[in-house]
């Protein structure tokens, strides 16, 4: 048990106030994610943008008595709260989960390297699950920060861990190492991903290497040549030291040379694949349910620690053949009757049912939020104990309603229907809820299935979400954060974050960008027309919204919907503010836009003394913000232009500064500026396409991650023969024995009818396939011939990570913002978080 008291004693910190000394066991990092106030301990966090400090106040009003802080508190702020303070809190974070895995004996797993830490994670669980009552790291939980929070949970009840580690930079292995401290060690695979820390990727590889520094065993493939030689040279430095009992032994394994398990074939049928082995002279084989690379190596490092525990092989064999995919993220869809389902129907375990309860919490767009759980299996807990926790933790969230399916929580029923305003019903299996389902049961919500694999929910997701047509948008919530804090990270302290979710958010959908940004604490939002910014507030976005095109026709609408106009002319002005003055306001908040030389909209220098008289001792309007647009700035042949602008604009703001008499916002950097042009950062930026991955400058790119991913099935394959024509007006003619695939997707879906005849193509088994004929409306076809078993039903994808969309917009001899803004609203957005 922990408390302030003890917590002292660990770190070497100053008890700076003691009130009491309630039981700690909760680590909170997040403000936004409390669900246990009485027992958390805060650690704020420090960075270059953001000092957690600032939150200590909410969370004291919360309940939250227990911080450790890196500042001073002053003398009786909080005089119910225990306050211990350290030099610096990430580090006591590391120090405090450090000693508290020190506290266990149990086997460890740690497991790094390039690919696949997730999957063998995961798939590790699945294997060993019914040997052991495990602990696992969330998600991907792999961070500096992540592996802290992954370990905390460990109770003496665990029997086995399995946490995973990455790094993007030398010197952070040395600390999760302390923290994990693997007694068995498994590195994956080496590959080019974070390649941007390091110097060479033997840097990288002996860096991770430092996680075994303490283990007794080590898993990996020899097939990886810089892998070998650095592990091998490894094992010489550290293996023996006197202080290293019994040195760390080496487990390889490899498909082209003697190894402890020698891969001696790969046989794949069409959904499975059998490797056959020698281990110990003795030939073994296992089957599993994947044919890619990818999941036969994945699986040989689990078959690797199998045999390394000594298990049966016929066990071995029976639960490899048994493996299922691994959800590697949160999908948020539309649903039946306006609902949205966010589908984590694959696995149940407190730590992850937490995160996915986080991800529910960020949505706003309906009142009302569900939880379809099963039983919570192999907690270590006894069913009173762990359901009790699941329904604080419901209330916690505000969760509305809950459907519990399970023997084991249908028992514990009372522990739910004793939560005022909390609905409940149960049943015994997935089965009887199928049969009594009723559509009608579910209005305008947002649903969470949440269940483990062996209770088949994704039965119950067939009926609650929306028929998709089989051409979809995929956006990547993961993605779009870390763009953001990409950018972020550029920005001076102080300066403000406007984000662009106009035009549909680029099409990337618009309440669904808009909880995400709201949720990570953008400032401000900006829409084209009202319309859009009245569905963001109908869908819980409270954060201010900056309105670019402000129409008379929508004044109504913008004041009744508290938006806010930008205003660039003097007719707009005198306008706006007779209708504020009719609707009995005062000081509403508007944003003026200057002509600085892009010359579409904006008050161009010769209207500012105008402009001043009418704002100056205003009562009906308040200038929020004074911004002006850049022409080029991605442009380095634009610079001198770029800073005339910027000029312009500091005269003019200025001039309009100084006659308003009060402080304004002044914003005219957009994406590419924030990085070209810091100079113009002031004192907020506008960030629009490079939130969804793409630099129009081009020096960010490596950057980023691609938000959108643009993706259709094969419907048809057509066998050609030479004189065959293809598609309308018969443009495309076989020249000899040909194959065809058509595939679903046409301009009506926002596909350039330019691109027909050779000029774009689409990835088909991960090969380019360009486009035969016309694009039709709703169809195209695709020439495959080059392409061995293209079958019905095969992905399609038409942009995305392999396939960039400045590749296809290059291809169309147009934009990243025409294509992505083009994609109809016929073609449904699936969205998921990583």
């Amino acid at each position: 048990m922990y408390n302030a008291e003890s917590i002292s004693k660990v770190l070497k910190g100053e008890l700076l106030q003691q009130t009491g000394n309630p039981e700690i066991e909760h680590i909170l990092l997040d403000s936004r994610k409390l669900s246990f106030p009485e027992t958390s301990l805060f650690i704020p966090l420090v960075s270059s943008r953001r000092n957690a400090h600032q939150y200590i106040q909410e969370l004291y009003e919360k309940g939250v008595s227990n911080f450790v802080v890196s500042e001073p508190v002053p003398e009786g702020k909080y005089p119910k709260a225990n306050i211990i303070l350290v030099k610096d809190t990430m580090q006591a974070l590391h120090a405090l989960v450090a000693y508290h895995r020190q506290q266990y004996h149990i086997p460890v797993i740690g497991i790094t390297g390039s690919n696949g830490k997730t999957i063998v994670k995961e798939w590790l669980y699945q294997l060993l699950e019914k040997d052991y009552n495990i602990i696992r790291s969330p998600k991907s939980y792999n961070s500096q920060i992540g592996v802290p929070l992954s370990v905390w949970p460990m109770k003496p009840e665990h029997q086995l861990a399995i946490f995973e580690a990455g790094i993007s930079q030398p010197g952070e292995m040395e600390h999760l190492e302390k923290i994990i401290r693997p007694n068995i060690g498994i590195f994956t695979n080496i590959g080019e991903a974070h390649n941007e820390g390091f110097l060479n990727i033997r840097q990288k590889i002996n860096e991770k290497l430092v996680l075994f520094s303490k283990s007794d065993l080590l898993i990996y493939c020899k097939d990886y040549l810089a892998l070998n030689e650095c592990v091998l040279n490894f094992h010489n430095l550290v293996g023996k030291k006197d202080n290293h009992e019994g040195g760390l032994q080496l487990f390889t394994w490899s498909r082209k040379t003697e190894a402890d398990l020698r891969i001696i074939s790969v046989d794949k049928s069409e959904h499975h694949s059998r490797i056959d082995a020698l281990y110990q002279t003795i030939p073994i084989h296992i089957n599993i349910p994947f044919v890619d690379e990818g999941s036969v190596e994945n699986a040989i490092h689990c078959w690797a620690l199998m045999l390394h525990l000594g298990m049966e092989h016929s066990v071995i064999q029976q639960r490899m053949d048994q493996l299922g995919n691994i959800a590697m993220r949160l999908e948020l869809k539309q649903g039946i009757n306006n609902c949205s389902v966010i589908n984590d129907s694959y696995n149940s375990d407190l730590g992850s049912l937490t995160i996915a309860l986080e991800f529910l919490q960020q949505q706003q767009q309906h009142p009302t939020r569900t939880v379809i759980l099963s039983d919570i299996l192999q907690s270590g807990k006894s069913d009173a104990s762990l359901y009790e926790e699941v329904a604080s933790l419901l209330q916690q969230k505000g969760i509305s309603k809950v459907i519990g399916i399970g023997k084991n929580i249908s028992r514990e029923k009372k522990c739910f229907q004793q939560i005022t305003g909390l609905k409940s019903s149960f049943f015994l299996t997935t089965e009887e809820f199928i049969q009594q389902f009723n559509q009608q049961d579910f209005q305008h919500e947002t649903i969470l299935l949440k269940g483990a694999r062996i209770f088949e929910f994704e039965r119950i997701g067939k009926l609650l979400e929306q028929k998709v047509h089989q051409t979809i948008l995929e956006i990547n919530l993961s993605a779009v954060t870390h763009n953001v804090k990409q950018y972020q990270s550029l920005l001076k302290p102080g300066t403000k974050l406007m984000a662009m979710v106009k035009a549909f958010s680029y099409g990337s959908g618009s309440f669904e960008i808009a909880n995400l940004l709201q949720f990570h604490g953008v400032d401000y939002l900006a829409v084209a027309y009202a319309d859009e910014g009245v569905d963001l507030r109908r869908t819980g976005i409270t954060m201010p919204i900056m309105v670019m095109n402000p129409e008379p026709s929508s004044f109504d609408a913008i004041l009744q919907w508290n938006l806010e106009p930008e205003i660039y002319s003097l007719h707009l002005l005198k306008q706006f503010e007779e209708e504020v003055q009719l609707a009995g306001k005062t000081a509403f908040p508007v944003h003026i836009k200057l002509d600085t030389g892009m010359h579409r909209l904006g008050f161009e220098k010769k209207d500012i003394p105008e402009l001043a008289r009418l704002l100056s001792d205003n009562i009906y309007l308040k200038v929020n913000s004074v911004f002006s647009h850049l022409a080029a700035s991605e442009d380095p042949a634009m610079d001198a232009f770029t800073k005339q602008q910027g000029q312009a604009f500091f005269e003019m703001s200025h001039e309009l500064q100084k006659a308003l008499g009060y402080m304004v916002i002044r914003h005219i950097a957009n994406s590419a500026a924030i990085e070209r042009h810091p100079d113009l950062q002031l004192d907020m930026v506008r960030l629009g396409i490079g939130m969804y991955g793409i630099d129009s400058a081009d020096k960010m790119q490596d950057q980023l991650r691609p938000a959108s991913t643009l993706k259709t099935t094969v419907a048809q394959v057509k066998h050609l023969v030479a004189g065959d024509t293809v598609g309308y007006g018969a443009k495309w003619v076989a020249k000899g024995p040909s194959v065809t695939a058509t595939v679903r997707i046409g301009y009506a879906d926002g596909y350039p009818r330019r691109l027909s005849n050779g000029k774009g193509k689409m990835l088909v088994r991960g090969q380019l396939a360009p486009v035969a004929g016309v694009v039709a409306m709703d169809m195209l076809m695709l020439d495959v011939t080059h392409i061995p078993d293209v079958t019905e039903g095969d992905e399609v994808i038409v942009f995305g990570n392999e396939l960039p969309v400045q590749q296809v917009s290059a291809w169309a001899d147009t934009i990243p913002y025409e294509i992505l803004t083009g994609i109809s609203q016929r073609v449904k957005r699936v969205y998921f978080e990583e």
